[in-house]
């Protein structure tokens, strides 16, 4: 668990883009396609959320900050545009408009929050040592950089989109989604919530997204780990010598391997490895 200096750090997340939903139904336009419930979204207080494919696989996760008369949606810059379009297909006659917001991304953590002004400003949702994050129409102060907020998200086991999960492939609950807030079980439909209730219902799961260590740097996105003779897992995103990769539950506890280092696992105490 990072230590808490109670210096407040904040760092700008040049990767992340923010969309717009305004109109009058942009609440249950939204709450019947992702995996959270929109209506929870309220001045100082974020969501996170997924967009899934009818099957019920990852397509794209994002923050849901409510802002005046709008929504806004915070997402990986790379998937800004496919999102749109996305949500865009759904809009039929809803009263909905979906456009690009200008406004920079940043995140703070280990210590207080600077006071908003014009910003919007709200605790990540995910887990209280995550800190806090910032949209700003102009530049904030930063004074730490992304790759040490990198550092500081590997250490609690926070996914970062495309870098962790893998397009119309990953199950949400694979990624934490659950034990991180990112899921509701009773606001009703939203697409691929049958998958996602039948995971989880059924116990279906049998690999996740966990943090590692080695003691070099960790191999690179996409290397096989090895335990007991098989491939069990794979390498994700990562820095140093922390990363995260998506793991076969049964391999847990076995000597693994990557790129031919030794990898040790860290299940971070948020995480619940069995089903309900």
């Amino acid at each position: 668990m990072p230590h808490l200096s109670g210096v407040t750090r904040i760092a700008h997340l040049p990767e992340r883009s923010v969309l717009a939903v305004s109109g009058d139904d942009r609440v249950s336009f939204l709450n019947g396609l992702v995996s959270n419930d929109v209506a929870l979204a309220t001045p100082g207080r974020a969501m996170w959320a997924a967009l899934l494919t009818p099957q019920g696989k990852y397509l794209a996760d994002f923050f849901i900050y409510a802002d005046g008369e709008r929504l806004l949606l915070e997402c990986e810059a790379g998937q800004r545009d496919m999102l749109a379009q996305r949500l865009s297909r759904f809009r039929l006659r809803a009263a909905v408009a979906i456009a690009p917001a200008d406004l920079a991304v940043y995140a703070g953590w280990d210590g207080a929050p600077p006071a908003a002004g014009a910003a919007v400003l709200a605790p990540d949702p995910r887990l209280p040592d995550a800190g806090w994050r910032v949209l700003s129409a102009g530049a904030l102060a930063a004074n730490a950089t992304f790759e040490a907020w990198d550092r500081h998200r590997l250490a609690l086991g926070l996914p970062d989109g495309t870098r962790d999960l893998e397009t119309e492939k990953t199950v949400l609950l694979e990624a934490g989604f659950d034990e991180l807030n990112g899921i509701s079980w009773t606001k009703g439909c939203y697409m691929g919530q049958e998958l996602t209730a039948r995971t989880r219902y059924r116990g279906l799961l049998k690999r996740r997204l966990l943090p590692v260590a080695a003691d070099g740097d960790v191999p690179g996105h996409g290397t096989k780990v090895l335990g007991g003779g098989r491939e069990v897992g794979e390498m994700r995103s990562g820095r140093g010598r922390s990363g995260l990769a998506l793991l076969r539950l049964d391999a847990i506890g076995e000597a693994l391997t990557a790129g031919g280092q030794a990898l040790r696992v860290d299940v971070p105490a948020w995480a619940r490895l069995s089903a309900g």
